[in-house]
């Protein structure tokens, strides 16, 4: 009697990643690479290092000149200042955080937010945590800003997975649970400390940057890194992929490198293609999910795709998935998801606004439970990012 074992969701992964891993070409004019990784450790490491030029480095200071130009009342912007003071009758009704940068010139809302956020805002006497609430003529608001917090990127010794180089770029595949670049409980161990490392570069600094208090998101939002963060610590740095997610980044070694990919990541001309493993099967197979996501007012840390009429401050997002594979016997699936857009958390907020969370993915649904009955021998996350680079002279 021949006995037949069925592939686990988990070899037919790991057959995925192989095969997948095994395409990539280069030209002239432009770079394509396909690569797999798995949300665990990267598979393998550079045996030798390759010749590495100069890395693109954004120096800025903390230290700002008057505004002649602000409007009248406005403060000027530092470390710490206080706000006390009245809504006058011209601001009519508005909301805090929008008020509040208002009367403080130079200082971005995100800092504002951060404040009231953590309790440095009163409104009448009272401690207001939502940066929503409304404030209207007559109220006194009391503001602490919160402080600036230094923040170095040291170089490290950290194995790094490059899948190409040369005198433009530099594009590695970043394993999952690494951050991208330095922020407020991760200032080590990331992609910029390897890179720096690996092009020999120098400890970089900045005074710039948000306190912990700031939520804060590694995913790739439209090519660009939050203002949040000072240049300095993300040398060369034109997108970014989530802490848990595993994929390709492409580095500027050069400011001619930097703009043009910038610009690509603005005008949507570099494909971006992901591969996940998901709880369940997308009903129909293929399809467009063209649903604003914005921040989840029940959680902080999440995004939530939000259906017209109630999109709010919501942004627009737009992804075309289709099934490579059923897995498990039809409990879950191989997704390919094309991106139109690169909102924070994109892909994993559009499959659970369809029902299908991604396997592992606990924030959005896709609870280790479910992961475990389903992969052998621990779950894990792929990711194929596949970019097209076109470099213009």
């Amino acid at each position: 009697m021949k006995t037949e074992v069925q592939p686990t969701v988990s070899s037919t992964l790991d057959k995925h990643i192989t095969k997948s891993n095994r395409k990539y070409k280069r030209s002239k004019r432009m770079l394509s690479i396909s690569s797999v990784s798995r949300c665990s450790a990267p598979s393998f490491f550079l045996s030798q290092k390759p010749t590495a030029s100069r890395l693109l480095t954004v120096h800025s200071s903390s230290t700002r000149e008057p505004n002649s130009n602000q409007n009248p009342g406005q403060r000027i912007n530092y470390s710490g200042v206080k706000l006390e003071e009245s809504v006058d009758s011209k601001s009519g009704k508005s909301r805090l955080d929008s008020w509040i940068s208002s009367r403080i010139s130079g200082i971005s809302r995100a800092r504002v937010q951060s404040s009231i956020k953590s309790g440095l805002v009163s409104v009448n006497g009272k401690v207001i945590d939502k940066v929503s609430h409304n404030v209207k003529a007559g109220d006194k608001v009391n503001c602490v800003i919160s402080e600036l917090q230094p923040l170095r990127a040291e170089p490290e010794n950290i194995p790094l997975d490059i899948v190409y180089e040369d005198e433009n770029v530099l594009v590695v595949n970043k394993p999952a649970h690494m951050v991208v670049h330095p922020a407020p409980g991760n200032a080590t161990g990331t992609l910029v400390n390897g890179i720096l490392h690996h092009c020999s570069l120098p400890t970089v600094s900045s005074q710039e940057v948000l306190s912990g208090a700031e939520d804060v998101s590694d995913d790739d939002d439209e090519g660009s890194c939050s203002s949040s963060y000072a240049a300095s610590v993300r040398p060369g740095i034109v997108h970014r992929l989530d802490k848990g997610t595993s994929g390709l980044l492409v580095v500027a070694k050069d400011e001619h490198s930097h703009a043009h990919l910038s610009e690509q990541f603005k005008l949507h001309t570099i494909k971006r293609v992901y591969v996940s493993l998901t709880c369940g099967v997308p009903a129909p197979m293929a399809g467009r999910i063209d649903v604003p996501i914005g921040r989840d007012v029940t959680n902080r840390i999440r995004m939530a795709a939000i259906a017209e009429p109630n999109r709010g401050q919501a942004r627009h997002a737009a992804s075309r998935y289709k099934v490579i594979e059923l897995l498990a016997g039809g409990g879950s699936a191989l997704v390919e998801w094309r991106l139109e857009t690169g909102r924070t958390h994109q892909i994993r907020a559009h499959a659970k606004y369809i029902g299908i969370p991604l396997l592992g993915d606990e924030v959005y649904g896709g609870t280790q439970n479910m992961a475990l009955s389903l992969l052998d021998p621990e779950p894990s996350l792929a990711v194929i990012a596949n970019f097209l680079y076109h470099f213009q002279d």
